[in-house]
This record gives C-alpha cells, structure tokens and sequence, in this order.
C-alpha cells in the first residue's frame, strides 16, 4: 500500500489552507444554529517536504484517530500557556495513542514522525467542522507565546 494507493481509493483532494490530503466521510444532520451535529474526516500526511498539517485552533474538542502508517507528532499548545507533543500510532504500550481528544481552543499542528513515510488518520468533530471555526496560526504571534517550542512553531506554520 503507498499513499498514491490511498489518495486513489479515497479520493482525497488537498486541505485548503491547513496542508495534507483529506476527503470527509461524514456530516450529521443540521442543528437549529446551521450547524452540522458532526463530522468526520479521514486524511493523509507524508513526510515529503511541506507536507504538514499547519497549526490551527477550533472553537471545539476534535478526535485525531491512527488508522495506517506511521506516527504522527501533534504539537499541542494550550490556551494556558503550556504545550506538549503527543504521537498518534500503533504503539499504544510505549505512549502513543490511537485516538486522541484535543481540547476547544488548543493550538494543534502535526507531521510524520521522523524516520516515517506517511500516515492515515481521522478527525471527529461535535458538532461538526466549519470553515468559519478555523483559525491558522501565525508564526510570530504563537513564538511570542509560546517561546520554549519556537522552532516547532516556525516548522508548522505557513503563510
């Protein structure tokens, strides 16, 4: 299996903005506020070059999934100031996850664990994902707060 593999039997199309493959595979039924009840993704980051989920927030919890590949590092900068990375993969006995829950207003951003190819994951929302609820990262901004992950900040950030 290759990521081409994935991106043909998934029919993945690029991230707007944020970077990476993705294709929705879920929206709920519409809330009276126009929202949908949920919504779910599945997507694909390789280790080439550039190819990174950019940091982001979103007004509420999401749910990353491992599903194939290898590790995923998620930067997670927290609204108080501190900040951890999480791995998303197989080995759930040596610290990494298979599903994770990143809390409302946490600043995330991921890629390829080093040494890795690519890496299929999910993200679960409720409700459900709005382009209006993202918002991207700024480099310059996020080093000010955050000044002990700089160079991870300036690595996940793009224009």
């Amino acid at each position: 299996m290759t990521p081409e593999d994935l991106v043909e039997h998934y029919g993945l199309e690029p991230i707007p903005r944020e970077g990476g493959l993705f294709r929705r595979t879920w929206v709920g039924p519409q809330r009276p506020d126009g929202r949908p009840a949920g919504s779910a993704i599945v997507a694909l980051l390789t280790a080439r070059p550039g190819d990174f989920s950019a940091l982001h927030r979103l007004p509420t919890d999401e749910i990353w999934h491992f599903y194939l590949g290898d590790p995923l590092e998620l930067l997670l900068l927290a609204p108080d100031g501190t900040s951890r990375t999480a791995v998303l993969g197989p080995g759930v006995l040596d610290g990494q996850h298979v599903q994770l829950t990143v809390p409302a207003r946490t600043w995330m951003g991921g890629r390829v664990a080093a040494g890795g190819a690519w890496t299929l994951f999910g993200c679960t929302m409720a409700p459900g994902f709005t382009y209006e609820d993202y918002e991207h990262g700024d480099a310059d901004a996020l080093t000010a707060r955050y000044p002990d992950r700089a160079r991870h900040i300036v690595e996940l950030c793009r224009p």
